[in-house]
């Protein structure tokens, strides 16, 4: 009987724990993974919303250039003429499709107001009955020529401690 007892063959303390550790760094790594998987998807999403956001306010200023030309008016007005309106070359502002103002006056460069999101529809504007967004736009202004003008869009935003921005130009003209 005793001969029996001893040739009985199984897992010592050691492999079992050599065998749960090889366990743990597996399940360790695959986590891990996962991890790095979702926080690549959620930044490539927020990359998208903000160059979406930078698109809108190009297209914006364009829409407010051509309802200058179909009503006569200066190519700059409600844009940035001397003076006059929030976007005059080199101050901060922002655009909105959705208010009665179309541009907005920032109080400083990187101070423009968070972006604001309708939930039913999936909207983007400056209505604060909608919900918030991690979103700010900022548009700046440089005079190029009489009839030209240079366009620097940013989108600001954070996630968890890093702060984030997408940064766009482009000229806009004067095709009156």
């Amino acid at each position: 009987m005793k001969k029996e007892l001893n040739q009985q063959k199984g897992f010592t303390i050691i492999e079992s724990l050599v065998a749960i550790t090889i366990l743990v760094v597996a399940v360790t790594g695959a986590m891990s993974a996962v991890q790095t998987g979702i926080s690549s998807y959620t930044y490539s999403k927020d990359q998208i919303i903000a160059s979406y956001l930078a698109q809108e306010g190009f297209e914006q200023l364009k829409n407010l250039r051509d309802e200058n030309a179909l009503n006569g008016a200066n190519w700059l007005a409600g844009i940035s003429e001397v003076g006059a309106d929030p976007c005059y070359f080199g101050k901060a502002c922002t655009v909105s499709p959705f208010e009665t103002t179309d541009t907005i006056a920032c109080s400083s460069p990187g101070a423009c107001p968070y972006i604001y999101q309708d939930q039913t529809d999936g909207i983007y504007g400056y209505n604060l009955s909608w919900g918030p967004t991690q979103f700010r736009r900022e548009i700046v202004l440089t005079s190029i020529n009489a009839d030209e003008i240079s366009v620097a869009v940013t989108i600001y935003w954070s996630k968890g401690s890093a702060n984030r921005e997408f940064r766009v130009r482009e000229n806009i003209l004067n095709w009156q």
